[in-house]
């Protein structure tokens, strides 16, 4: 793992210096921090200690031992130019969660039609959520990472197409994004090493989506929806719902954000019905003492059953900007899991620190 982590930290020092070399451009972020659990319950009928799940898709979780792994991670980004609107965009990861082995999370191709309108396709993030496009760059948000009840799907990339669209309609800012794909994962991790303790073969596949931001001033909207068919294998064999090889899943979220300079206010809301309603949302609300952030945030994941799977976590933490491209952070965290049969991780109460920074 050190020669890993030498390796990436010789490849942050030599390239992620955001200069471009004829026309192949490169910057990179990373993020070095540690944890650990205070005090938990853990969930003893599924034999889990004191945990605190952080990250649910890449399954970064903190137990009572001070740990820089969970959520430690280096990344690198290429952008090559190809001249008349075309250009390849890629991205690598090395996480600690993963024992720091490198892996391709981003890699497509990108056609300007015209002042507003790109074309893509390719392998890219899932927007589902408000940050679901720069998740892994710490520094772009004021946690330590964005809400995990709020981020729970165990999918985030998908392989395929997509629209996107840039413009003003009178004073108002308009992104759009229109997308379609699937995503094959053959060995999910989240369903494989935390909830089913088994090889877990994820499929969505037709995920089809839209997602619409408004921007004036302090407030920001953001409406997302997309529908798509689940399949799932478990040891090889193939999972059935209510009798049938896939179900139909349909996702609904809203992000609204104020932010009256000094003092700003983020939130989200979100719903798969897949079979049932998974509600989820955030709230936080924070404000910037010049270099210095402090913040309280409120999230919670409900389902819609009994003795479904419910939890909430509520944060406090201080971001303190001491350099331009670097960030120290600071977060505790308590959760309240209120389910027993779907227990996620239990109780906990945890402390976590780092610096995230941009190159």
């Amino acid at each position: 793992m050190m020669k890993k982590l030498y390796w990436l930290l010789t490849v942050n020092c030599l390239l992620f210096t955001g200069v471009s070399y004829g026309e192949i451009n490169f910057s990179g972020f990373s993020s070095i921090n540690a944890g650990k659990v205070l005090s938990g319950s853990g969930v003893p009928q599924y034999d889990i200690p004191p945990t605190f799940l952080a990250d649910y898709p890449i399954v970064s979780a903190y137990d009572e031992d001070v740990s820089f792994k969970p959520e430690s991670l280096f990344g690198l980004q290429i952008s090559a130019d190809l001249a008349d609107g075309l250009s390849m965009t890629g991205q690598i990861v090395a996480r600690g969660a993963n024992d720091f082995d490198a892996s391709i999370e981003w890699a497509y191709l990108s056609y300007e039609l015209n002042d507003n309108w790109t074309i893509q396709a390719g392998k890219k993030r899932l927007p589902l959520f408000y940050y679901s496009d720069f998740y892994d760059v710490g520094y772009a948000y004021v946690w330590m990472r964005p809400p995990a009840d709020n981020y729970t799907w165990q999918i985030f990339n998908y392989n395929g197409v997509n629209a996107l669209y840039s413009g003003e309609i009178g004073d108002w800012s308009v992104m759009g994004n229109l997308y379609y794909g699937e995503e094959d994962d053959k060995d999910n991790k989240l369903l494989s090493e935390f909830f089913f303790k088994e090889p877990t073969r994820e499929i969505w596949r037709d995920m089809l989506g839209a997602v619409l931001q408004l921007n004036k001033e302090w407030f920001e909207v953001r409406l997302t929806h997309m529908t798509y068919k689940n399949e799932r294998y478990r040891s090889g064999e193939r999972v059935l719902f209510d009798g049938e090889t896939s179900r139909t899943g349909k996702f609904y979220g809203v992000a609204v954000n104020l932010d009256f300079d000094n003092i700003f206010v983020l939130t989200e809301l979100n719903r798969l019905d897949l079979n049932g309603n998974l509600d989820t949302s955030m709230i936080t609300l924070g404000y910037r003492f010049d270099a210095v952030t402090p913040y309280v945030s409120y999230s919670q994941f409900k389902e819609d059953s009994q003795d479904g799977e419910q939890h909430n976590t509520t944060s406090l933490g201080v971001r303190w900007d001491f350099h331009s491209s670097a960030a120290f952070k600071v977060q505790f965290d308590k959760v309240n899991d209120e389910s027993f049969d779907l227990a996620v991780a239990g109780d906990s109460e945890s402390i976590s620190l780092g610096i995230d920074l941009v190159f």
